[in-house]
């Protein structure tokens, strides 16, 4: 093997990884975006768990990605570390596809349909329309999906470069030294636990593992050690993925190198012992592309199989090399970035826990005026603290997923949950302006007239119906909750002005005093601004709804519609202070 094979070797391997990249990116982009979520909200019982894994694997071709993205559900506490057993499982099953795509490039025959499945005859035609759908293309997904193809045809390009390079390595005195090295076992499942853990692609390693068995050179003795000690080096992704992460995060990619460590321990010596049944002639066996996806396959569904009852000793076993500590879970992980879809779903879930939060806190200072308790107040402030830190920690996140490569649905989202996000912060901010009003009349020890006490009654019901509304418009996406929010702020909004009005008269009869007057105007400044920010939040619903349609847009249009005159007739009856 002179000096331009090995370049030839070294451009192939290159090539292939260039396009496993491309063309992963762009599936997870096209496909992965769904499977993510699919894996995310469906992981249930074992069964499902594998089904999911293998699923997702095969979907996005990559176990890696796959195993990173289940270390980042675990250390973020989406997932349990039992639930991500199965999952781990299925997505060593699903790596197995890439194999049987990669053994395309051993076709051989003379026949018509065995000379198309041949990769020098379908890799310009994929590579022309990728090109095409990429160029000129206006759909975001269809520009994916030529990357797609222009990556497999780069994948497939290097792959039969590399075949070509080492061809006549099979008379080489060198080679054959080397692969009686490696038909050692020990020695196999080292090399290919090393070659995997360089390139960090188990895909690549069984790639090189493929051109160098079309040379007709790669004994069966050989390749299962090889191929056993590529499964044990894929687990570097999700090792490096848990660096930092929490200790259930490090358990589930403790889980993924046990597994994968196991199954050749224990499989070794069932290989070695059909080995010596067989005799020495079996072991030499040559071994093809096809052959080595078959061996593959094979050995991880036999893995799978033996592991697929034990989640827990291995759950177990890991909690006893990590062992526990005072930890909680991370808010918003940062390895979720790799998968943008799940981590707008996460940072969804935080907005909407940080809206109940805000609302909760404005229904409880509500109440106050009525039963006031030192520890409600405590709460109150306690959960603003805690909307504080969302906002914080959710702006600071959802600014670095933007500068993701997002789907345009999934652009829009984050920039409604940014939107979002300070309204519903002040929100909670007036929750606790409405707490100190109700308490500087405990610590004054004055109150309101009868009269003003109902009426802020009834402007409290229509607010406490107002963030009900608010929040089923943007937790649940209700749109008809979203389009009940604008006249109900109208109404309270006037609300607010009569009771202004009222509070003047009762002042020049006597009635009422200056003090709490200013009291008064404080709360009912709060609850006009609280409807405020519900009709920016529920114009924002909308426009995901309608993505052409604008907040100022929205606010017009239902302003001056004859549905929105019929709600905001129903609801100013509905809360009337006479």
């Amino acid at each position: 093997m002179d000096a331009t094979n090995i370049i030839s070797l070294f451009g192939g391997v290159a090539m292939f990884l260039f396009g496993m990249s491309v063309m992963g990116d762009s599936l997870k982009k096209v496909a992965g975006s769904k499977m993510e979520m699919i894996l995310y909200k469906l992981a249930g019982n074992p069964i499902k768990g594998i089904l999911l894994g293998t699923g997702v694997t095969a979907a996005i071709q990559s176990s890696s990605a796959t195993s990173v993205m289940v270390v980042g559900f675990v250390n973020s506490g989406l997932m349990s570390l039992l639930q991500s057993v199965p999952i781990i499982l299925g997505a060593n099953l699903g790596a197995a596809s890439t194999p049987w795509i990669l053994s395309l490039s051993g076709v051989s025959g003379g026949s018509f349909i065995l000379h198309l499945l041949k990769p020098s005859t379908f890799t310009p035609v994929l590579a022309l329309i990728g090109v095409v759908m990429h160029n000129f293309s206006k759909s975001t997904r269809r520009k994916e999906t030529g990357l797609i193809l222009l990556g497999f045809a780069v994948l497939m390009y290097g792959m039969e470069i590399m075949s070509g390079s080492v061809a006549g390595l099979r008379t080489d005195p060198a080679f054959t030294g080397i692969v009686a090295a490696v038909s050692n076992p020990v020695v196999g499942i080292v090399v290919g636990a090393l070659i995997t853990v360089v390139i960090q692609s188990s895909s690549a390693s069984i790639g090189i593992l493929m051109a160098l068995s079309a040379t007709g050179g790669i004994p069966i003795n050989a390749a299962i050690p090889i191929i056993m000690g590529q499964n044990i080096g894929t687990c570097i992704s999700a090792a490096l993925a848990a660096v930092g992460a929490s200790k259930d995060a490090k358990r589930a990619a403790c889980i993924h190198f046990l597994f994968n460590l196991l199954s050749a321990v224990l499989l070794l010596p069932v290989y070695l012992t059909v080995y010596n049944l067989a005799g020495w002639t079996f072991g030499m066996e040559m071994v093809d592309p096809v052959e080595i996806a078959l061996i593959n396959t094979v050995y991880k569904l036999i893995s799978v199989i033996i592991f697929m009852p034990l989640s827990k000793l291995l759950v177990a076993i890991s909690r006893k090399l990590v062992r526990d500590g005072a930890e909680d879970a991370v808010l918003l992980d940062e390895r979720l970035l790799a998968t943008p879809s799940v981590a707008l779903e996460q940072c969804l879930n935080v907005e909407r826990d940080m809206a109940e939060l805000a609302s909760n806190g404005v229904r409880a200072a509500m109440e106050q005026f009525t039963d006031y308790n030192e520890k409600t107040a405590e709460k109150i402030e306690s959960w603003e603290n805690k909307v504080d830190e969302y906002e914080d920690k959710l702006g600071s996140y959802l600014v670095k997923l933007s500068s993701c490569e997002l789907l345009r649905r999934d652009a829009v989202r984050v920039s409604q949950l940014l939107r979002c996000l300070s309204d519903f912060e002040r929100v909670s901010d007036h929750s606790v302006t409405i707490l100190r009003s109700a308490g500087e009349l405990r610590e004054k020890k004055i109150s309101f007239s009868p009269a003003a006490e109902a009426e802020l009654k009834v402007a409290f019901a229509a607010t406490d119906e107002l963030l009900e509304k608010t929040n089923a418009a943007f937790c649940r996406g209700d749109s008809q909750a979203a389009v009940e929010v604008e006249p109900l702020c109208k109404v309270i909004s006037a609300l607010c002005e009569k009771i202004r009005a009222a509070h003047v008269e009762r002042l020049t009869k006597g009635e009422c005093t200056i003090e709490t007057g200013f009291v008064l105007v404080d709360i009912l400044t709060a609850l006009e601004r609280i409807g405020g920010h519900a009709s920016n939040i529920a114009g924002c619903v909308l426009e995901i709804g309608k993505q052409e349609l604008y907040l100022h847009e929205y606010l017009h249009l239902v302003r001056h519609g004859t549905e929105f005159e019929r709600r905001y007739a129903d609801y100013a009856k509905k809360y009337t202070l006479e």
